[in-house]
């Protein structure tokens, strides 16, 4: 399926999306987690976008992919920002209205635009393995690798290196460990290689540290939510889970097995529970 890498100046600051299938069919967007790219939801676009119904965009968020890296950090890197970006992208290509899938930190961008800005014009809310409150161990062990990002000689090694800290992702092909590794690597002025993004961003978890406690806006909600959740996951805990069955918009919840956080959205599995959620199924 044909996609376009696409360049938008929002809030003072230049976004990458790339856009998949025809601009005329029903608008979806995709956004990417914590210290990842819009390119994790190549598998998920290529999908809808192939019977023709759905035009799927996938930003990257500032600082990641290549996107803009912030010049203030502090006060940038954070969810009213990102949903600031996301309000003024939808804005400049003109969709009154469209579905959004987000994968952990794009999920809870999602979910904080459906509360606010962007309330009446998300129709349908897809959450990748994430919800209103996180496990704080979890977290933990975020910071502790997106921080302080590892650099290698080589793009082999940074690919393993992929492979064992992705591995809760679940079954992911040769081929996208490959690709998922040569569309999020940078290299250093030493000549390393190492992930694509900016590892300030990790600071909104220092400056902001309430931004992922979302129960008030969550509780807001009225529109159609679908909760993804990895089996195994630890960031999303399943007594989390059960809260957003049964409170706000009491959120339809998929265990996704084979996988903790997040899961890849790269199998048929995901694809047609997500179409379906999204066709009104």
């Amino acid at each position: 399926m044909k996609s376009t890498s696409n360049y938008l100046r929002c809030e003072g600051r230049e976004l990458h999306y790339m856009a998949w299938g025809d601009p005329a069919a029903e608008p979806v967007i995709a956004w990417h987690g914590l210290a990842r790219t819009g390119r994790d939801m190549d598998e998920l676009a290529a999908h809808l976008s192939q019977s023709g119904r759905y035009h799927v965009i996938c930003p990257d968020t500032i600082g990641r992919g290549l996107s803009q890296w912030s010049p203030d950090p502090d006060a940038e890197y954070c969810l009213p920002f990102y949903v600031k970006l996301a309000t003024s992208l939808v804005d400049q290509l003109g969709l009154p209205s469209f579905h959004w899938v987000g994968t952990s930190m794009g999920g809870a961008i999602g979910l904080l635009a459906a509360a606010t800005t962007l309330r009446q014009r998300i129709r349908r809310l897809v959450l990748n393995d994430i919800g209103p409150e996180l496990a704080e161990p979890a977290v933990q062990r975020i910071r502790s690798y997106a921080g302080n990002p590892a650099a290698f000689d080589t793009v082999s090694e940074l690919e393993q290196y992929f492979r064992q800290i992705y591995a809760p992702y679940g079954w992911i092909s040769d081929t996208q460990w490959r690709r998922l590794t040569e569309s999020s690597v940078r290299r250093l002025p030493d000549g390393r290689v190492t992930p694509h993004y900016d590892p300030a961003m990790v600071r909104q978890f220092f400056v902001h540290p309430d931004d992922y406690k979302r129960w008030t806006e969550w509780d807001s909600l009225s529109l159609p939510v679908l909760c993804l959740r990895g089996e195994t996951s630890d960031l999303l805990l399943p007594e989390t889970a059960e809260q957003m069955r049964v409170r706000g918009p009491r959120a339809v919840v998929v265990t996704i097995p084979g996988c903790g956080h997040a899961p890849a959205l790269n199998a048929p599995a995901h694809f047609s529970v997500v179409e379906r959620f999204l066709e009104g199924g």
